[in-house]
């Protein structure tokens, strides 16, 4: 198959599954895995060129609606009769729905089991662990600083923050994205802070922007709160990678109750996954 994909968590599906090698073409902000370095690039996710799209023929098209503004690259590919798939997962178990999905439209239903089996014994180990913790953190995601954009109970962040032993402060509002204000942030004394500005380089986020902000005072010296930079692909794109996230934010979170997470493994857990 000739495939294409258009949304980063797409593409790292793919990958998931062992399908990388069908890519031709992706998004300019997939950029994970390394081998999809010299494909060809079709712009950003909101604004495909839908005539190079179309130029490679594609036997199938993976699109996606996680972002507002996505709607017109379904309405395109319609147009053109284009085939295709839509994603848009709100929780890890419709991430696992989605593999499984993939699988069978790419006749690889068996990887993508393997994967579906790999998250859920992963999520039941930490969701034990998570649940014996009894000082369980309150962590605020920052994920747009002006303005305030945060995640609510129905995203995946609210279900990681949870299988890590905290609990998201804004898991009271039945939303996927919250626009708030700092002030709100403020009173709702988060242990961490999680700065994970979608689109932006860890190197490039700058914890000093917090800690200028009126209040930190506050939580730095009342609530004792941390701030942590976290990498926008392991928490932000809704494919099996957020379960490494998982990982790398229970342990820095309750260090001693959960295992130490080794960034170097995560191509490994991938190989394993990958059936041959």
């Amino acid at each position: 198959m000739r495939i294409i994909s258009i949304c980063p968590s797409n593409t790292e599906l793919l990958h998931f599954l062992g399908l990388t090698s069908m890519l031709v073409g992706v998004d300019d902000f997939s950029d994970w895995p390394k081998e999809i370095e010299q494909l060809p690039r079709l712009g950003p996710d909101l604004s495909i060129d839908m005539d190079k799209l179309q130029s490679l023929e594609p036997d199938l098209v993976l699109a996606s609606l996680s972002v507002p503004g996505m709607e017109k690259n379904i309405e395109e590919l319609e147009r053109r009769s284009i085939p295709h798939v839509i994603y848009n997962p709100q929780s890890l178990t419709d991430i696992q729905n989605d593999l499984l999905d993939l699988g069978k439209v790419t006749n690889h239903l068996p990887e993508a089991e393997k994967v579906n089996a790999w998250m859920k014994n992963e999520i039941t180990h930490y969701d034990k662990i998570s649940n014996s913790i009894k000082n369980r953190k309150k962590v605020y995601f920052e994920w747009w600083p002006k303005p305030i954009f945060t995640p609510g109970r129905v995203n995946w962040l609210s279900e990681i923050a949870h299988l890590a032993g905290g609990e998201n402060v804004f898991q009271d509002v039945e939303l996927a994205s919250v626009q708030t204000s700092w002030e709100d942030v403020v009173t709702r004394e988060p242990d961490i802070i999680g700065m994970v500005w979608v689109g932006v380089k860890t190197e490039k986020m700058k914890v000093s922007h917090i800690k200028k902000r009126e209040g930190w005072d506050h939580l730095e010296a009342n609530t004792r709160t941390e701030i942590y930079k976290l990498e926008e692909s392991l928490f932000c794109r809704p494919s099996p990678r957020l379960i490494i996230g998982m990982k790398r934010l229970a342990a820095l979170v309750h260090p001693n109750d959960f295992p130490a997470f080794l960034p170097e493994e995560e191509e490994s857990y991938i190989k394993k996954l990958q059936v041959t």
